[in-house]
């Protein structure tokens, strides 16, 4: 399975829009465009297909636990 069939599923999955995923994205620090994103879900034999790097794949799961969960909340010691 492709990093470009993984996005697709999770697209669908959680029915994200491609403005939601460049949110998503932004979250990680990560930042793309609409055209560049619309070339990773087309078909491979499209002529502007692009495949989908780790890159690409491991921002948007990482921006994605910060969408679904929030951001990771430090905990303070208690002092002894």
């Amino acid at each position: 399975m492709s990093n470009n069939d993984i996005m697709k599923k999770l697209r669908v999955a959680l029915q994200l829009r491609d403005d939601q995923i460049i949110e998503i994205l932004k979250l990680a620090n990560f930042r793309t465009t609409k055209t560049e994103l619309s070339a990773i879900f087309r078909s491979e034999d499209h002529p502007n297909f692009q495949p989908c790097k780790d890159q690409l794949l491991r921002n948007f799961l990482n921006g994605l636990v910060l969408h679904l969960r929030g951001p990771k909340v430090e905990k303070t010691q208690k002092p002894e």
